[in-house]
């Protein structure tokens, strides 16, 4: 005898999805795509990441997808921050630049998971009840690229030294920024420059962003 459906159980609850992306049509892509999806919710979207957090704390999402390259703050950044602030939230970064050192600092910011965008979004989908489901989901070809390149050589301020470099700051600039001496920075960037085994810090500022150290 087969069973009549229980017409008066409530539906499964959507998985509530906050969407960081900054360029426009992209995430209005996503978003419509994973709306699609029978339990899955998009309920909130930013462009940049200094408005994940607050964006967050208003709609409470299960998961947030986040981009890396987002303006005012990364998204490995706002990885950290979410981690602090709505710990509940699991973290799925989706980025166009599969780099071994964004997936070595996603995974210490808390990120659950790590994915490259050129994946079907059946795939996205499956990754983000995944990682709700209390699983690690990295892009397996990163993975391995990640195993074997290894950790950043860089210390934490030459990291900084090196990010403020970006722009072509003067030592000046970045010693202001930094609230150090100029000596020091150009210590730092001496020895920045040696660790990623270049010849000036443009130099070295061009392999650390190619290896994710940035």
């Amino acid at each position: 005898m087969n069973e009549m459906p229980d017409e008066g159980r409530p539906p499964a609850p959507s998985i509530r999805v906050l969407l960081a992306e900054d360029q426009g049509m992209m995430r209005g892509a996503l978003a419509l795509l994973l709306g699609l999806e029978p339990d899955i919710e998009v309920v909130a979207q930013v462009g940049a990441g200094d408005e994940i957090v607050a964006a967050a704390l208003a709609s409470r999402p299960d998961v947030a997808l986040l981009d890396i390259e987002l303006p005012g703050r990364s998204g490995l950044d706002a990885a950290a921050d979410l981690r602090e602030e709505v710990p509940d939230c699991r973290v799925l970064i989706l980025t166009t630049f599969g780099r071994p050192g964004y997936l070595r600092r996603a995974m210490e910011a808390g990120a659950a998971g790590f994915l490259v965008k050129d994946g079907p979004v059946e795939e996205l989908a499956a990754a983000i009840r995944r990682v709700l489901a209390g699983e690690t989901v990295v892009d397996p070809a990163l993975a391995a690229a990640a195993l074997s390149s290894g950790p950043s050589p860089l210390t934490a301020r030459e990291r900084d030294v090196l990010v403020a470099s970006v722009d072509g700051a003067t030592v000046a600039d970045i010693a202001a920024k930094l609230h150090l001496s100029e000596s020091t920075v150009r210590n730092y960037l001496s020895s920045a420059i040696g660790r990623t085994g270049t010849r000036n810090r443009m130099e070295a500022v061009r392999a650390a962003r190619q290896q994710g150290w940035l």
